[in-house]
């Protein structure tokens, strides 16, 4: 069975690390946001991807063809047209077969298996309090009733987020080409929703999987979030001399930690360097350096450096900064 990913967005919200970094590649709790998703689906037998890459497209294909051993194609996506137009561009590499789609940004926790056993069209809701910024569902006895991108004013609170699911990608592709030949759009782009639309139209039902772990890592904050959440199942770190760990910590391999206290809720990745500091609720790259400082809510990128001082830092990849004295 396929999964289509799209993983072709500029991440503009993650400046300054998606500078550098395509989104996807982003590390949370010891290992990129991609790893999660792909870990997860592997672990329910899909074993063949369809990867739609734009925005540093050749470092997710590197990172997918170096840690993965599956079936990987990569579709780049020359025009950000929205999420259905991306869609589109992964169901022509596939047959009227079942297809999931899961967001390249967000990771879900769900029982996929059953899911994908019961082989209906499925889509993952969440329920939230301003649903005005989602694709929202309508139901009736369990079933999709009704479906709108973004509204105004929403019939109800369950926002559409993330597995998709369904029996025919056939179907969903009929209905997406028709959305591109009529250039029904949403706020400027071809829309998923109202593709899935226009399936309801036509008489396919569609059921919902409610979604209790849903972390869209868009934001800096969100992305702290999720990396406590994640950290959660992190096995604790061997004991170090001169270093307390408050678990949950993730310590990456080949990492030197001296005088320090570390946790809770932080991941520190490979061959970096911590000293004389105490680090919460941090996420802190490869080969990076935080010496003589106390940092919280803190993301410090790929060979970035920190000194001195207490404080919030948000420091990107190949970046420098702190106080210092003579």
């Amino acid at each position: 069975m396929k999964a289509i990913i799209p993983v072709a967005g500029t991440g503009t919200r993650l400046r300054p690390f998606t500078v550098t970094q395509p989104k996807p590649l982003l590390p949370v709790a010891g290992k990129p946001i991609l790893a999660h998703i792909l870990d997860s689906l592997i672990s329910v037998g899909i074993d063949e991807f369809i990867l739609i890459i734009g925005y540093m497209g050749e470092k997710i294909r590197e990172y997918v063809e170096e840690h993965y051993d599956v079936g990987a194609e990569f579709v780049t996506q020359e025009e950000l047209l929205g999420l259905g137009y991306a869609i589109k561009l992964g169901l022509d590499r596939t047959d009227d077969e079942p297809v999931l789609i899961a967001l390249g940004d967000t990771i879900i926790e769900v029982g996929l298996k059953k899911v994908i056993s019961e082989g209906k069209n499925t889509i993952g809701v969440h329920k939230v309090e301003d649903p005005r910024r989602f694709g929202v569902v309508e139901l009736e006895n369990g079933r999709v009733v009704g479906l709108e991108e973004k509204p105004d004013n929403p019939r109800s609170n369950l926002a559409i987020t993330s597995p998709y699911f369904f029996k025919s990608s056939a179907a969903l592709r009929e209905a997406l080409v028709e959305l591109v030949q009529k250039k029904i759009k949403t706020r400027g782009e071809y829309q998923l929703t109202d593709a899935m639309r226009i399936m309801l139209d036509r008489g396919e039902e569609m059921g919902v999987v409610e979604i209790e772990g849903w972390f869209d890592c868009g934001t800096v904050e969100t992305l702290i979030y999720t990396n406590r959440h994640l950290l959660e199942r992190a096995e604790p770190p061997d004991a170090l001399e001169s270093v307390v760990f408050i678990p949950p910590v993730y310590i990456g391999k080949n990492t030197t930690i001296e005088r320090s206290v570390i946790g809770p809720n932080v991941s520190i990745g490979d061959n970096s360097v911590i000293r004389d500091a105490i680090v919460k609720d941090s996420i802190i790259g490869n080969y990076a350096c935080a010496e003589n400082c106390l940092l919280k809510g803190s993301i410090l990128g790929d060979e970035s450096a920190y000194h001195g001082r207490c404080n919030r830092m948000i420091l990107g990849d190949h970046s420098e900064g702190g106080f210092y004295s003579d």
